[in-house]
């Protein structure tokens, strides 16, 4: 069984880091989607793509892998970019209006 080691990036919803911190660990499934034909709803006979397991650290979710014999890919979060915005700027001469 496959797993992928991750730590989740913000939404667009949110202006904050919440539920950032976390390192994440999916599985990968194993079987490929299925098309029900009565509703159409994608389905899937193996539960595990259902599960998401949270860990306060990388090493953790590693220790967690390789004690229960999961073959892991670990991907690194990319490093914010803080863009310093003033307020200012909108009311800012020379301003480009579209």
């Amino acid at each position: 069984m496959e797993a992928r080691i991750f730590r989740p990036a913000k939404t667009a919803m949110q202006s904050g880091l919440a539920n950032t911190r976390k390192w994440v660990v999916e599985f990968e499934p194993e079987t490929p989607a299925t098309v029900e034909p009565l509703m159409g709803w994608i389905a899937r006979a193996d539960t595990n793509g259902q599960v998401r397991l949270r860990f306060d650290s990388l090493d953790e979710a590693i220790a967690f892998a390789r004690r229960h014999g999961l073959d892991y890919e670990i991907e690194q979060p990319r490093a914010r970019v803080p863009r310093p915005k003033s307020y200012a700027d909108n009311f800012r001469y020379g301003r480009i209006e579209e």
